[in-house]
This record gives C-alpha cells, sequence and structure tokens, in this order.
C-alpha cells in the first residue's frame, strides 16, 4: 500500500496534499504528515495517535522518536525541508524501516499474543489439571478414609507385608491384637510381637508367597510376646504383583478360628468318649483296638478282649435311682481303668458294658491273671457318701490271632458270646471264647448258604431203589433217595446235607421239593403204563410243620391224575415220639386223604411196642442191626419174630431193612418177613431221563 502525504504548512514540498487534515484521513493508511512543529501534530491526534500508521515531520534539531506503536516522528531542519526531493526519499526510506519495523512489530506481536494465548491456554489446562489433581486427591483421601473405616471394621486381621517381612499396613483388627497403633507396627517385622517359633512358622509361610508367587490358605497358631496368649488363625496370604511382574508385597488376610477349634476338640472329644465315665466310647475302641491287632500281628504277640458285663447293676439302679447309679459307674469305672496296665485300653460300651483291650501277651495263660483282677476290682465295694454297694461281674474274653483271620467285629462279637455263657454258668466268673465251636458253627452255617444255593441251581436229584417181595421176588414199590449232584465234589450221599439242615427250617423246602419232584415221577410212569407206589422219607421238623397237611394236599392237587395211595410217607421212629399226639393227628389227616405212612427204623427209638397201637400207620420197617445181626445171634432172630407177629396182629405190613446175603434172605424167609429191600436186591438208581417236578 502507497503511503499518503499530507501537509499542515502552506507551500509545502512536491508531493504533499494541502487542505484539512481530520481523523479520518490519518486513519486511511500509512501517512506521511508534515507539520510545523510537534505539538502541532500532537494536537491532532490525541486520542488515536496509537491507531496511526506513519510519520510525522516536523523543522527543527535532527531527531527520531516513537509516538506510538506504528508512529514515529522525525525532526529535519527547514534547508532539508526545502531541498523536496531529499525529503520524499527520506519519508519513503523511513516509511519502508517503518513498514518493516512494522512488519517485525507484527510478527512480534502476533507470537507475543501467541504466546500469552498459549501461556494463557495452559494456565487454564494447568488450573483444570490442578483442580482435577486436587479433587482427585480429596476423593482418593475420601476414598482411603472409607476403606479405612472399612478395613478398620472387619473383625479379621488385615495387613500388608514388603519383600522383606516388614509391615506396610495394619488395620484395626492388627492393632488390637498387637496391643499397638500404627506407627509401632509399620516397618517392623513379626519378629517383634511373637514368640520365635510363631515369628518363624510366619515368615516360612510369607516366603512361601514371595518366593513361588502362590496364595497360601493356612492354619497358623501365634503366641503374642508378653501376654503368651495363643490364638489359631486361618490366613490367606496373596502376592500383590506391580506392571514388571514383580512380586513387591503381600496381603494377608487372618481370620481368629481359636472358637472354631476349641468347638471341634470338643466335638472330637465327645465323638470318641464316653460323657459319663470319660473312658473310650465305641469309635476310639474300634481305633485303638485295629492298631494293637496290627501291632500283635508285628509284634507275634497275643491280644486278649474282654467283655465285662455288670451283675446287679439293674438293682442299685432301681433301688437308689440313676443319679446313684452314674456314680456307682464313674466310681467303678476309674477303679477296673487304674487296675489296667498303661499300655492297655478300657472302654464303656454303654449301660453296664465295658471292654478291656490287653495287648503284649506272650501266651493266653498270661492274660488270665489280668481277667481274674478285673473280677475282683469289679465285686470290691463301692462307698458313695454313706453308702457302701457292690456289684458282681460277667467276663467274657477272646484271644488274637486266630486260626482263621477276624476282624475287631468279630472279636467284639466272640467276647460278648463268652461272657454271655459266663452268665450262665453262674455269674461272677469269666469264660474264654471256644474258636473250636465257632469254627463249626461258621462251617454249618456256610454249609446250610450252600444247600440253600444248591436247592436253586436244581442240583439235588431223585434216586429210586426197589422194594421186593422175598416169597414171590415182585417188585412192589421203590423208595425214593436223595443225592446232591454237587459241581465241583460230585454225586453226595444224604448223609453230607441232611444232618446239616435236620433243625433248619430249609428241611421243610428240600422236602417239599421232594415230594412234588416224586408226584411228577409217579404221574410220569403211570403215563408209561407203569403203576409203580413211591416211598418219601420225611423228617419230624417237616411233618410237625402247620403247613405240611395243607401244602401236601396242594401238591397233590397239582397231579389229579396220580391216585394218593401211590405215595408213601416214611417217618423215623424218633421223629415220631417227639410228639405223638400231633404225629396222630398229622398221620390221621393224610391218610382220610388216601397217603400212606410208614414207621422207619423200627426198634431205634426203644418206644414201647403198645405205641403200634397209637400211630396210624400202614407199615414198619425194622432197623438192618436186626436184620444184620439175625444170622449171628438168635436173640435178634427171636425179636424178629416178635415184631411180625405182632405188626401182623395189627394188620401192618413189615418191611425188613438191609438184605445183604442170601443166608439173612433164607432166615427171614423162615420168620415170615412178607418183604425185603436191600443192596443184594437192587443199589439206588437214577432214572435215565429224570422227570422235574412241575411246581
Amino acid at each position: 500500500m502507497k503511503p499518503r502525504y499530507l501537509s499542515l504548512i502552506p507551500a509545502p514540498p512536491a508531493g504533499f496534499e494541502t487542505g484539512p487534515v481530520g481523523k479520518r484521513e490519518l486513519l486511511s493508511g500509512i501517512v506521511v504528515l508534515l507539520a510545523p512543529d510537534r505539538e502541532a501534530a500532537c494536537a491532532l491526534l490525541p486520542d488515536f495517535c496509537a491507531r496511526v500508521e506513519g510519520i510525522v515531520v516536523t523543522f527543527g534539531a535532527p531527531a527520531v522518536e516513537q509516538l506510538g506503536p506504528l508512529l514515529w516522528h522525525v525532526s529535519l531542519p527547514r534547508e532539508a525541508v526545502d531541498q523536496g526531493t531529499p525529503l520524499l526519499q527520506i519519508a519513503r526510506e523511513a516509511i519502508d524501516r517503518a513498514s518493516q519495523f512494522r512488519n517485525a512489530a507484527r510478527v512480534a506481536t502476533l507470537a507475543q499474543e501467541r504466546l500469552v494465548a498459549e501461556q494463557a491456554m495452559r494456565s487454564e489446562d494447568y488450573q483444570r489439571v490442578t483442580n482435577a489433581l486436587h479433587d482427585q486427591v480429596a476423593l482418593l483421601a475420601e476414598s482411603e478414609n472409607k476403606l479405612q473405616t472399612i478395613l478398620d471394621s472387619v473383625d479379621a486381621c488385615i495387613y500388608l507385608k514388603d519383600d522383606r517381612y516388614r509391615y506396610l499396613f495394619a488395620n484395626r483388627a492388627v492393632r488390637l491384637l498387637l496391643g499397638r497403633e500404627a506407627p509401632g507396627i509399620i516397618g517392623l517385622d513379626d519378629s517383634e510381637f511373637f514368640d520365635p517359633a510363631t515369628a518363624e512358622e510366619i515368615r516360612k509361610n510369607d516366603a512361601r508367597v514371595f518366593e513361588n508367587g502362590e496364595t497360601l490358605i493356612a492354619e497358623e497358631t501365634n503366641t503374642i510376646q508378653g501376654s503368651g496368649k495363643t490364638i489359631t488363625f486361618r490366613s490367606t496370604k496373596i502376592p500383590l504383583v506391580d506392571g514388571e511382574g514383580r512380586i513387591y508385597a503381600l496381603c494377608g488376610i487372618s481370620t481368629d478360628i481359636t472358637p472354631l477349634k476349641e468347638r471341634e476338640a470338643h466335638l472330637q472329644y465327645l465323638a470318641h468318649y464316653d460323657m459319663l465315665t470319660a473312658l473310650p466310647n465305641r469309635v476310639l475302641l474300634a481305633d485303638r483296638l485295629n492298631l494293637a491287632m496290627m501291632q500283635a500281628r508285628r509284634r507275634g504277640q497275643l491280644l486278649a478282649v474282654a467283655y465285662l458285663d455288670l451283675d446287679g447293676f439293674k438293682v442299685v439302679n432301681d433301688r437308689y435311682g440313676h443319679g446313684i447309679g452314674d456314680q456307682f459307674l464313674v466310681a467303678l469305672a476309674g477303679r477296673l481303668k487304674q487296675m489296667l496296665r498303661e499300655g492297655d485300653t478300657f472302654a464303656r460300651l454303654g449301660g453296664d458294658e465295658f471292654i478291656a483291650v490287653l495287648p503284649d501277651l506272650p501266651d493266653s495263660a498270661a492274660g488270665i491273671p489280668l481277667l481274674t483282677r478285673l473280677l475282683a476290682t469289679a465285686a470290691e465295694p463301692v462307698q458313695l457318701g454313706e453308702l457302701t454297694l457292690g456289684v458282681t461281674a460277667s467276663l467274657g474274653a477272646t484271644f488274637y490271632p486266630q486260626a482263621d483271620e477276624v476282624d475287631a467285629d468279630q472279636l467284639l462279637r466272640q467276647a460278648d458270646q463268652a461272657m454271655y455263657q459266663a452268665k450262665l454258668a453262674g455269674k461272677n466268673r469269666f469264660h474264654l471264647f471256644d474258636t473250636e465251636k465257632d469254627r463249626s458253627a461258621r462251617g454249618m452255617h456256610e454249609s446250610l448258604e450252600h444247600i440253600r444255593l444248591a436247592l436253586g441251581a436244581r442240583q439235588f436229584v431223585l434216586h429210586y431203589q426197589p422194594k421186593v417181595n422175598m416169597r414171590s421176588g415182585e417188585i412192589i414199590g421203590v423208595e425214593a433217595l436223595i443225592r446232591w449232584q454237587h459241581p465241583q465234589r460230585g454225586l453226595l450221599p444224604p448223609g453230607v446235607f441232611l444232618p446239616v439242615i435236620e433243625n433248619h427250617a430249609m428241611a421243610v423246602d428240600l422236602g417239599e421239593w421232594v415230594i412234588d419232584t416224586v408226584l411228577a415221577q409217579i404221574e410220569a410212569w403211570q403215563d408209561a403204563c407203569l403203576e409203580m407206589p413211591v416211598s418219601v422219607n420225611v423228617c419230624a421238623r417237616h411233618l410237625l410243620h402247620p403247613t405240611f397237611s395243607p401244602r401236601l394236599f396242594e401238591l397233590l392237587a397239582l397231579h389229579p391224575a396220580i391216585p394218593p395211595d401211590r405215595l408213601e410217607i416214611e417217618i423215623l421212629e424218633t421223629s415220631a415220639l417227639e410228639d405223638l399226639a400231633q404225629v396222630s393227628r398229622v398221620i390221621d389227616e393224610c391218610r382220610s386223604h388216601g397217603v400212606r405212612f410208614s414207621l422207619d427204623d423200627f426198634g431205634t427209638g426203644y418206644s414201647p411196642l403198645s405205641y403200634l397201637k397209637r400211630l396210624p400207620v400202614d407199615q414198619i420197617k425194622l432197623d438192618r442191626s436186626f436184620v444184620n445181626d439175625m444170622v449171628v445171634d438168635p436173640d435178634d432172630l427171636t425179636i424178629l419174630d416178635g415184631v411180625i407177629s405182632l405188626a401182623t396182629a395189627f394188620d401192618l405190613q413189615v418191611i425188613a431193612e438191609g438184605v445183604e446175603s442170601p443166608k439173612a434172605w433164607n432166615r427171614r424167609n423162615t420168620a415170615a418177613c412178607c418183604c425185603n429191600w436191600g443192596v443184594s436186591s437192587a443199589r439206588g438208581m437214577k432214572l435215565p431221563s429224570p422227570c422235574r417236578a412241575t411246581s
């Protein structure tokens, strides 16, 4: 932009405009104003001097001064002004320099403004950041206070430790535990607060957290220095990791579980000890007995188990009440326990029953003095105030190890059984368990179980032995003989298994199976046009069972084509003598349905011959002992003749068992024996195709 040259003096040099000069002209751009003096120029622009850009030229000694940010005053001699052209040149140069200065000033001003603006902005950011920091600090302080309040209100001990095991933080519970405020805790380790053993244990647990980086959960029992108070804590210790993965501290939370441990100990005591006598109860007895058995096996020594039951304690309870009875038990239990050796166990099962476990015996004889002392101690009077009370005891004992392996429960049962025998024998004594007798009883039980399984598996079979008329040689019937087709032992005779079930309910089941099978066989023979009566042996237990007659009639009803007299029931003379009246009633009831009966092994029961009149049987079978001795003993032949005559008088058929030689056969024929059967006639035989029962 070109400058504008204005003059306030008349006849200015060439190039200057003359005329009125006002604010408008002065602010229209860059101006060069020629004024008579400085005061005249300043009077013209007092209010907007700072807004005028240009040069004010006056007459005077040479000088230059700044009137405003972009306005300069130049004083020149009159001669220089009169020259004209040089003045314009000077003005232009001054304007150029002013313009340069102006530009520089503008740049500086802009820079200054920008700097000021940036400083202002930075100042605002700083203030904003400062305010935010202040707010955060206030929030953190508030949060810290809240956190401190929360942590202090927790019952558990919460603390922080650095990697040198020194406390960084401790909540109120820790401070109360240690009896110090935070300044007396922070920076110290556990050796300052706990006994050496506790401090060492805590440090070991802390080291696992720092060294392995694991979260540790452990029970710690701590003893406080000074007070000596011991507290059990369940502690959880967590590693704290910084951004570089380094463990810089641990946070621990320890909860006081001392009351819980005390309750556990009390419950443990209740679970293992009798509340009245403080003796071991069944649970602890089982543990100690098993341990004693293991030690007996390892040491090669005997162990005695004694079962003691008081005689007459019920009288004490009934006469003096349960309170006195309990006091008596406590006193007597303490006395019996003191009498035993240090390694013995004396336990109470309940009521007035006690168990003594006596280990480390070289032999069974070494246990007898201990059992005797137990009985003697139990019989000593007990003084309760003014009362003097006394009882005796019955004691059963067993020893371990035994020939057969037994467990702890079996030993207790053996001792209990022996104690019962001592009571039966008169009380106030001991009885030793008979392992051989027990083994026999267990063998009987096992045999019963095997027979039961064999019956279910259809392992029993029937063989049939003929009955022969000695006069005509005709087969007049057969007898069913039971056998056991054992899968391992082969064919077993009845003497192996029938005595086992003789007094057991299984005799009834097996007897019914025999009758059912025989009826099915009779029906099969009848279908083959063979009419063959079959006799079946029935034991006393089966015959006298309330369901014998009804069940027999049910089985007969399943085979309606069979005449009932084809079935003959044989009963032993000794069985008939057990309950003669009942046996007679059963026989009469069955005979009314057509079933025949025979009295087997006649002569072995020493019954009067008059019983033949009272028993409604159809025939008698003489025991083979008469037959076998008849050849060499004339008295047996005389007895045989008498029995046959008597049977003939009662219209009874006679069967002689066991014909073993032709000589005996001939003698028996001479004696007019109508029928005979035995090995010489035919052995019992199994049918080629056995007929199965229908039910």
